[in-house]
């Protein structure tokens, strides 16, 4: 299984080298969908939406919301999503794990993009059923290049998280913001001096609760930018205490709660 990732990480990477400033490939989602997810249908549908810009300014911040429009699902409770970029080096951008308490999902974030590609974003049932959203973004450079950071600041300000809810009517849907500061080194990008490989260094989970009781849980890949941020809505049911707790590949843990009236 390892050497399989090796050669698709390997194929891919030299595909989106290919295609810089070119339309993105529809062919990359053959070689993505039967890595990730070999011989299972996966259904194109109107409940799921990636939204973001057609080109963006920058593909070391690509602004991307991702929505999964629960009323219009008309009964398919998605437990997971999945964000994709085909033409990533390391395609796998997160990995979203769902509750009730979300209420349906729409996360405003930034990712990372090599090349041109199609963002995807694809949900999970309980038992295993496949849905799929998607859209095309032009983007370059987000995931290589060179890096000249101070290694003694990046280390001291890794970790310091800004957190917000806006004043909710209990019940209904509260928007949350969410901001930690992180380097999110890819393991791809070369020291400015040596030009040597700087080793990957990321925020890899993120998981939030409300009064004790888990919300959602987010793998973090490389594939988000750097100083990862997050935009969400939940249904808190009455005042209480909004926590997160965040971890890096490090095994470094970094947390912060708030305290939520009306």
């Amino acid at each position: 299984m390892k050497k399989t990732w090796m050669m698709v990480v390997g194929l891919l990477a030299f595909c989106a080298a290919s295609v810089v400033h070119a339309e993105a490939d529809p062919k990359l989602w053959t070689v993505v969908k039967e890595a990730f997810f070999p011989k299972r249908e996966i259904q194109e549908v109107d409940f799921l939406k990636v939204e973001g810009p057609r080109r963006a300014e920058s593909g070391a911040q690509v602004p991307v919301t991702f929505i999964y429009d629960k009323a219009a699902a008309n009964g398919i409770q998605l437990k997971k999503l999945y964000v994709i970029v085909d033409a990533n080096p390391i395609q796998l951008a997160s990995t979203y794990h769902l509750t009730d308490g979300l209420n349906g999902f729409q996360m405003a974030t930034r990712i990372r993009q090599e090349t041109d590609s199609y963002v995807r974003l694809i949900g999970e049932t309980a038992d295993g059923k496949l849905y799929m959203g998607k859209r095309e973004i032009r983007a370059a450079g987000g995931c290589g290049g060179t890096v000249d950071n101070n290694e003694s600041e990046v280390r001291a300000a890794a970790g310091k998280i800004k957190m917000s809810v806006d004043a909710p009517k209990f019940g209904e849907s509260a928007t949350a913001t969410f901001n930690i500061k992180h380097v999110m080194r890819t393991g791809l990008q070369r020291d400015l001096v040596s030009q040597g490989y700087v080793p990957a260094f990321y925020i890899n989970k993120t998981t939030f609760t409300y009064n004790g009781k888990e919300l959602m849980t987010v793998d973090v890949g490389v594939g988000t930018s750097e100083d990862p941020y997050m935009k969400f809505s939940f249904i808190p049911d009455a005042p209480g205490k909004l926590e997160v707790v965040a971890t890096d590949n490090e095994g470094k843990t970094f947390s912060q709660s708030l305290d939520v009236h009306s």
